[in-house]
């Protein structure tokens, strides 16, 4: 650690206020592809009995009418945030008939764009916005990136926390300004230091040729049916994944709340002549929102964002502008094929002491060079980064990623052991012991297992994939709900389809008048 890294923590774990980490908040949302049992996207309509998928506070859908998304409410225990998300699995199983959840990041068997069903939210002008948005991003990449699962988890720190860090740090400015700036100094070491979350938790080494049409975009070919990477840890996160060449010069700044919002801003209002050519509404049908860099903020993918609770119709750039960074959202993880809810706890503890380095650490500004070296690190590992000699760049030189990713786990047991703070047992410590062996042996990574299972069993991924899917089926549905859990799903999906008719009933603008009140926000000052 750096030096005043290490005042940090000492600080924090010499303070009167001990275990002042466990107020901190954590969410999860966590996606996956309904597919039959044929391993092909699933063709039917959201199900009613999930509910809308406009309005319901905890199932809803992503780019894909068959892309389901699961979102936990905040907790103040990781066992508390996976066991709702195990609820949330266990009701949807009971709710969709033999279709299957899909428990890999990578997509099933994908028929060309078509078979890909983009999501509908009904007639409502906030409904139809989100429909044309996943229009645009047909037109503007294909379906196939968009159908990608994931899991993004959400953290915010304790305000009893940010005061005590602030006092220690003799920071004079006004509390929200101190977090977000905080906030944004944890952003940017996580993209200098994020790259150990691929490497240690991806999951997606190989995908099924059908993803890319047939192309070879420069993998190895397992077999007839299925691209690989033999070192791979995520090609989700590689450059066939999100990190797509569209945005690579979009440049936004992670340097502090301003620059980010104004960098973002900047790319919602710019036209951009290649998405001119597709034009916005042709014919009378609308194609995208509009015909900028981006359509709206949440179009920029990156490995972490900064988040604020917006207000209904309000733009997150501007909820931000107005509430400073109220919590980060880190979209690193793949699904773990190996876990029914597509992620374990210790995973979760190892992350969070990572978020937590990553704010004790000095966190100096990005300048475009060192940009460049975080994207080239991410894109690494994302498809090599199991390789024993792969190099990476700390901006000092060369550097052997095991060596790195040694020394941060290091310091992370000092971190585990302020999360440890009192509590009867250690589950952050034995979290970063646990993962700094599989450093040492990256056999034991799940994007090594997933290679030595497919060869194991003489699979391809599609084989894998599904034995892995019909395993987590059932082992939920052979676990029913509680009555009194059933009961309260249940009354979520009825709430949620009458406040989606509400919404619709309410609605008084044409979608033209909808989108440009929407676009006209002014920015807070």
């Amino acid at each position: 650690m750096v030096r005043n890294a290490e005042k940090r923590l000492a600080s924090l774990l010499n303070t009167h206020q001990r275990g002042l980490l466990r107020g901190s908040l954590k969410g999860l949302e966590k996606e996956s592809l309904r597919v039959d049992r044929d391993g092909h996207i699933a063709q039917t309509p959201h199900p009613g009995a999930l509910g809308s998928n406009l309005t319901h506070p905890w199932i809803t859908t992503d780019y894909s009418e068959a892309l389901l998304e699961f979102i936990t409410p905040p907790e103040h225990e990781i066992s508390s945030a996976l066991a709702f998300l195990e609820d949330i699995h266990t009701f949807t199983y009971q709710n969709i008939g033999d279709e299957l959840l899909w428990a890999t990041s990578m997509p099933c068997i994908v028929g060309g764009d078509a078979s890909i069903p983009i999501a509908w939210y009904g007639e409502s002008n906030v409904g139809m916005m989100k429909h044309v948005y996943r229009r645009g991003l047909d037109w503007r990449y294909g379906r196939a990136m968009q159908a990608i699962s994931g899991i993004h988890f959400n953290y915010s720190f304790s305000s009893a926390f940010w005061e005590v860090l602030k006092e220690h740090e003799g920071d004079t400015r006004d509390l929200q300004t101190f977090i977000s700036d905080a906030y944004f100094r944890l952003i940017r070491n996580f993209q200098r230091f994020g790259w150990l979350i691929p490497f240690l938790f991806g999951a997606s080494p190989a995908v099924c040729k059908s993803f890319t049409g047939g192309d070879n975009p420069g993998f190895g070919e397992f077999d007839a049916y299925t691209f690989y990477e033999p070192y791979g840890t995520s090609l989700r996160m590689s450059d066939v994944g999100y990190k797509n060449k569209a945005q690579a010069g979009l440049n936004i700044s992670y340097n502090d709340l301003d620059a980010y919002v104004g960098s973002l801003e900047r790319a919602i209002s710019t036209e951009d002549p290649e998405w001119a050519k597709i034009g916005a509404r042709v014919d009378g049908e609308w194609r995208q929102l509009n015909t900028n860099v981006l359509q709206i903020e949440n179009e920029y993918y990156s490995f972490v964002r900064p988040k604020a609770v917006a207000r209904s119709g309000e733009k997150p750039t501007r909820a931000l502008r107005r509430a400073g960074v109220e919590y980060v959202e880190i979209r690193a993880l793949d699904l773990d094929p190996f876990a029914p809810v597509g992620v374990v706890a210790s995973q979760l503890h190892f992350l969070e002491a990572l978020l937590v380095y990553c704010l004790l650490e000095d966190s100096p500004p990005i300048s475009a060079r060192e940009q460049g070296r975080i994207n080239q690190n991410q894109g690494l590992v994302a498809r090599k980064g199991r390789d024993p000699e792969l190099m990476l760049d700390d901006g000092q030189g060369g550097i052997r990623l095991q060596e790195w990713a040694d020394t941060i786990c290091r310091d992370l047991a000092c971190i585990a052991e302020l999360l440890d703070q009192t509590r009867t047992d250690t589950p952050y410590g034995d979290a970063v012991a646990l993962y700094h062996a599989s450093v040492r042996d990256t056999d034991r990574t799940p994007s090594a297992r997933v290679l030595e299972s497919m060869r194991g069993n003489g699979e391809n991924f599609i084989e894998f994939a599904m034995r892995q899917s019909r395993g987590h089926e059932q082992a939920f549905k052979s676990h029913p709900l509680d009555p009194d859990t059933r009961a309260r799903f249940e009354a979520a999906s009825r709430e949620s389809l009458a406040e989606q008719a509400a919404v619709e009933q309410a609605d008084t603008l044409t979608f033209e008048q909808y989108l440009a009140r929407y676009f006209s926000q002014a920015a807070v000052s």
